[in-house]
């Protein structure tokens, strides 16, 4: 049951992220300045794949152990994995779907303290499965800059 709902989690937060971008990325996504250091299009795909993968393989594997552990983080971190995975799939809706560059920013921020979180929970439960989700903040870092580089480029 905990692999059903860890999936359905992350396929959702993927089918709500990429309805919101489908409307924008082929049309006023090209207008926008961007900075130079503004990946391929190509790239958001494979990348966000891999992603989520690991956020299901570690909120899985924690979710095991801390319930082995009976660890009092077990509330804690489940609680602010989901919360992460909605802000994840809000960042969408803010920066494609309602085009609030500054709002999607500020949103970026809070979910990346919400992804560090996560990491230090899962960490100190599993190791391992904070370790993981370490690509994730790292590429919600770039996110991060890109988002304020694009907002600041079309103010």
């Amino acid at each position: 049951m905990k692999v059903f709902i860890v999936t359905i989690a992350c396929l959702l937060t993927v089918f709500i992220g990429s309805y919101a971008t489908a409307s924008s990325v082929s049309s006023w996504y090209l207008t926008l300045n961007k900075p130079s250091f503004n990946p391929p299009s190509w790239l958001f795909g494979p990348v966000w794949t891999l992603l989520y993968i690991s956020m299901g393989i570690a909120a899985y594997y924690f979710w095991n152990a801390a319930e082995e552990q009976n660890s009092p983080w077990l509330k804690w971190g489940l609680s602010i994995f989901f919360a992460q995975l909605v802000l994840n799939a809000l960042w969408s809706v803010l920066f494609f779907g309602t085009q609030t560059l500054g709002l999607a920013f500020i949103e970026i921020i809070i979910m990346w303290v919400a992804i560090l979180g996560t990491i230090i929970i899962f960490a100190k439960v599993l190791p391992w499965t904070g370790y993981i989700l370490i690509p994730y903040l790292c590429w919600v870092s770039f996110a991060s800059l890109l988002n304020g580089s694009i907002w600041w480029l079309n103010s």
